[in-house]
């Protein structure tokens, strides 16, 4: 990339997230909510290592990835050694040894099998010194019961958060939704909250609720989100189609 480039998307990147603190800012204060309660995980998938890095020099110290080739790759480009690297995207169990390496926090676990797949992974990891702690786990349930979507059922959802709970090489974190596409977003956001607060009944350290993206972080925000996941509205149209 050129310097005029560079200067060029640094610039582009830094007003989009100026934009961006200041809506979710605006979102907590509207929910009267404490300042500084939901975080921004920008969502890095599909874009280079430069963008990475761009945002890295504006201050951001955690990014979200969906594919772990690409994600693997930037993680070994980059070299950073104070971000948390988020899988936010659909994992295959095959995957998991890899993810166990390099991620944070998968925030998209949805079936026992997977979970379990992650914690050999993790424990593993541990053991050889590629990971200082458990790996960081958010449950990710389903709104609609659409299984190309991904994610648990919420009658099966207490089953697999003690699962998780267990597992010496996972740390239960939270929750983590999409909402549905033709369901009003309030409605699901609320449904949302519901199956948090059940969950945290059981497992008081799961605070996290992972919801809302560059269209709806409001409305996520106002039904208890802490952590909204943008891409678009902070990186722009995607650079490549997902393979």
């Amino acid at each position: 990339m050129s310097t005029d480039t560079t200067t060029d998307r640094t610039a582009e990147l830094s007003a989009r997230l100026d934009g961006l603190l200041t809506r979710v800012d605006a979102a907590v204060e509207a929910a009267r909510r404490p300042a500084g309660s939901v975080r921004l995980l920008p969502v890095t998938k599909f874009f280079p290592a430069t963008d990475v890095a761009i945002l890295h020099a504006l201050g951001r110290r955690e990014f979200g990835e969906s594919r772990e080739q690409e994600a693997s790759a930037k993680v070994e480009e980059l070299g950073y050694d104070d971000v948390e690297w988020h899988m936010i995207g659909r994992l295959q169990r095959n995957k998991a040894r890899s993810v166990a390496r390099w991620a944070h926090t998968v925030a998209s676990v949805d079936s026992e099998r997977l979970a379990n797949a992650l914690d050999r992974a993790a424990q593993d990891a541990l053991a050889v010194g590629e990971r200082i702690a458990p790996l960081r786990v958010l449950l990710q349930v389903s709104l609609d019961a659409d299984p190309g979507r991904g994610g648990v059922a919420p009658a099966d959802l207490l089953a697999l958060a003690d699962l998780v709970a267990k597992a010496p090489g996972l740390h239960l974190a939270g929750l983590m939704a999409i909402p549905p596409l033709d369901a009003p977003s309030d409605v699901s956001f609320a449904n949302l909250a519901t199956l948090h607060t059940s969950l945290l009944a059981q497992h008081a350290e799961a605070t996290e609720l992972s919801a809302g993206m560059s269209g709806d972080l409001e409305i996520a925000v106002e039904h208890g989100s802490t952590c909204v996941r943008v891409g678009t509205a902070l990186m722009g149209a995607r650079p490549i189609t997902s393979a």
